[in-house]
């Protein structure tokens, strides 16, 4: 994936997002599809379009970028949110 490309911040649907996730996990388009129970050519066209927004070419590549912009979780790996406070804070909020 070169650098360009993993530099596209896509805005997908919730629907793009959960198909997202199934890709990610390794089913094909016909798991998906029974799995949400939606035909197998609307998940070939969801698929496509979220290649198209994402800048990427293939399944490959479209889950590396999902796991470069935390979209999907694999096996606790972008699966937790980075704490925002400062170390200071959190140990003034422990004594209180």
């Amino acid at each position: 994936m070169n650098s360009e490309r993993s530099q596209t911040p896509a805005s997908l649907s919730d629907r793009e997002l959960e198909i997202l996730d199934l890709v990610a996990n390794g089913l094909t388009n016909d798991q998906i599809a029974k799995a949400l129970e939606i035909s197998k050519r609307t998940v070939d066209n969801h698929v496509s379009n979220i290649l198209k927004k994402t800048s990427t070419e293939n399944r490959v590549e479209l889950v590396r970028w999902a796991l470069h912009w935390g979209k999907v979780c694999l096996n606790d790996v972008n699966c937790c949110a980075l704490p925002l406070s400062s170390p200071q804070t959190s140990s003034q909020q422990a004594l209180s």
